[in-house]
């Protein structure tokens, strides 16, 4: 049996935090800036800094296992 949790967290997690696709922080003009496509450094660490701290929580703390026969 495979353990694809892993595997769909992180997809998941990458395409929701990838900076300026749903959301930019911090964004150019405001703290928060919603679709404009657009990404700094700074954006690009602070988006960095989340998925790792979520991924950590998902992964370690919860324990998300989603089993495929």
């Amino acid at each position: 049996m495979a353990d694809w949790g892993p595997v769909v967290i992180a997809v998941v997690l990458f395409v929701l935090l990838t900076p300026g696709l749903v959301f930019q922080l911090p964004g150019r003009n405001r703290i928060v800036e919603f679709g404009n496509m657009q990404t700094s450094g700074v954006s690009i660490l602070v988006h960095a800094v989340i998925y790792f701290a979520l991924i950590t929580i998902f992964l370690i703390a919860i324990g998300v296992h989603i089993y495929t026969g």
